[in-house]
């Protein structure tokens, strides 16, 4: 049997030596951490305490709704329905039996934005021997413009809103006239129109503002209003 080197014996001495202060250390961690482990404080009081959880029991089956508390979305009534059918198998072309309908499928849309109508009215004249002088074809235009304007009363009112209600700039609301109807129309137009409008509903504004003073109670509230860049707030006062 080969003898070990003196290369060999050093290295086994050294191996053992570090193997000695490993285990010396180990022993001196661990008495370390069972000293800390005596010396332990009890955990504060806002610190909550492991509770452990209950055995898995089998869930109850869940109870059905009734009925008059479903708050499920309801379908819309459809203005138009389209029927799908078929006839013959796709795969073999063998005539389908017993057809019945399988599922529907509802689609919310908007017709395309329609262009403006624009409507000429052709007003003639006559002329009268007797009396001397032209007449006109009579013609009232009361119920479909706002004053000598263009602007039918559809249209105006909803520029109105645009600009009452959404809040939009004189110069989107052309904007959007230009782009969903096609109508071309300048941002000084627009501004006659609006003051045209206030005109004419004044007489509702004073008519709900006398039903208010008279009634015996009124609720009034506030909400935050921006006008031309500054903020404000508008009230809205409401009658039983």
């Amino acid at each position: 049997m080969p003898q070990p080197s003196l290369e060999q014996s050093q290295r086994g001495l050294e191996l053992r030596r570090d193997e000695t202060l490993l285990t010396s250390l180990r022993n001196s961690w661990v008495a370390r951490i069972q000293e800390l482990e005596k010396q332990k404080t009890p955990p504060p009081a806002f610190v909550k305490a492991d509770v452990k959880k209950p055995a898995t029991q089998e869930k109850k089956p869940r109870k059905k709704r009734e009925a008059q508390y479903n708050r499920a979305r309801k379908r819309s009534v459809p203005t138009q329905i389209v029927d799908h059918r078929i006839v013959e198998c796709p795969d073999c072309h063998l005539r389908l039996g017993g057809i019945s309908l399988a599922r529907s499928r509802e689609v919310i849309d908007v017709p395309p934005p329609s262009v403006v109508e624009v409507t000429e009215h052709r007003i003639y004249k006559g002329w009268c021997s007797s009396c001397q002088k032209w007449h006109e074809a009579p013609v009232d235009f009361g119920e479909q413009v706002i004053g000598q304007g263009r602007i039918g009363v559809r249209l105006a009112s909803m520029i109105a809103y645009l600009r009452t209600v959404m809040r939009l700039p004189l110069r989107q609301v052309r904007e959007v006239l230009r782009t969903l109807h096609g109508f071309e129309v300048s941002v000084g137009e627009l501004a006659e129109l609006l003051h045209r409008i206030k005109e004419y509903a004044q007489p509702v504004l004073d008519g709900l503002k006398a039903a208010i003073r008279a009634s015996p109670a009124v609720q009034a509230d506030e909400t935050g209003w921006r006008e031309d860049g500054s903020n404000g707030y508008i009230w809205s006062v409401s009658t039983p």
